[in-house]
């Protein structure tokens, strides 16, 4: 969870506020992920392409489903990372998983203090099982170290191996799931075309729980990935009230115009997602209060032509709370 949040729910402990307006109903960008199905879209473009010039529909918090709307994220499809593997129908590739260092030396899956009922080994099985499945896929991962101790976050459990050491046992009993260039903790790896990845899982970055990076896991390019933005990643999270959706709408609408004009040999990370107490995750995306959610505002903005604005050619990376089946299509139709 981060910081700014975290903070704000504590706040929250002994403030009493009325209880925002519940976003607005399902549509076709919020709350429809069963109603897109993607299983191989990647299967039928050229293997020299590289990764970083595709545009990706990803999910923030994949497996946050539990805890209530301060914490929920994606719709609840089943605990043990059964939600992953609908979003992977979908035809999600890239995920956000935030992990807990648990007793015996284990990974489990929280948002902030809240586990999501399921542990880093449900992730991985399902990953397996999606890829051998759809050998023409592949998965990109950022990893993140969640617990920071503080109040409203996780505490990791005592007496374990170092989060890197642990991470590296996982990764060496899954060694024919992952990339192994971008699981080497000595050297990160340039950016693959998908042709080197098909069927593989790709760390894009391995982050601490305060920000910035562990070693040199994942891809090179995101040596920077700090808490926050950076070079190639838009996540400006603090949403402080539902009015400010406005201006995180203007922040993704931004990035995405970068993004479609700019290098195509680097991968653009663009977070739609965002909350705080006075605007929970569900109202960012989908909207309350009659403003407008990001996702039903992206929908619109890639639908329209150039009369309207410079077309976009491509999307990059799109991470999405609650995704909708047409907002799904929409960025994979880019590709």
């Amino acid at each position: 969870m981060k910081r700014a949040f975290a903070a704000a729910l504590t706040a929250a402990a002994v403030v009493v506020f009325a209880a925002p307006a519940p976003a607005f109903a399902a549509d076709s960008s919020y709350r429809t992920l069963s109603s897109a199905t993607n299983p191989d879209w990647m299967r039928g473009l050229p293997d020299a392409t590289s990764l970083a010039a595709l545009s990706i529909p990803g999910t923030h918090e994949t497996l946050s489903i539990h805890g209530g709307a301060l914490t929920q994220t994606q719709e609840n499809y089943g605990d043990s990372a059964h939600t992953l593997t609908a979003q992977l129908r979908a035809g999600i590739r890239m995920i956000d998983v935030r992990l807990r260092v648990n007793a015996g030396n284990t990974f489990t899956i929280h948002h902030g203090a809240t586990y999501q009922n399921a542990n880093f080994d449900d992730v991985l099985a399902r990953l397996a099982e999606f890829l051998a499945a759809h050998p023409g896929e592949t998965v990109v991962l950022r990893l993140k170290q969640e617990c920071t101790g503080q109040i409203g976050s996780c505490t990791d459990a005592g007496g374990q191996r170092a989060f890197a050491d642990i991470f590296d046992a996982y990764a060496g009993n899954r060694s024919s799931l992952f990339w192994t260039p971008s699981v080497s903790r000595s050297a990160a790896a340039d950016t693959p075309t998908l042709g080197q990845v098909r069927g593989k899982l790709v760390l894009a970055v391995l982050n601490g729980p305060r920000g910035g990076v562990i070693e040199r896991y994942g891809l090179a390019q995101f040596a920077g990935w700090h808490d926050g933005s950076s070079e190639w990643v838009q996540d400006e999270y603090n949403v402080p009230n539902v009015g400010a959706i406005a201006t995180k709408r203007d922040q993704v609408r931004r990035f995405l115009d970068r993004t479609s004009a700019g290098d195509r040999s680097k991968m653009y990370v663009n977070f739609a997602s965002g909350a705080s107490i006075f605007a929970q995750p569900q109202q960012v995306a989908g909207g309350a209060f009659g403003v407008q959610g990001v996702n039903p505002f992206l929908l619109t903005y890639l639908n329209e032509g150039p009369e309207v604005h410079t077309p976009v050619s491509r999307t990059g990376v799109i991470m999405l709370d609650f995704p909708g089946g047409a907002l799904i299509n929409k960025i994979i139709s880019y590709n």
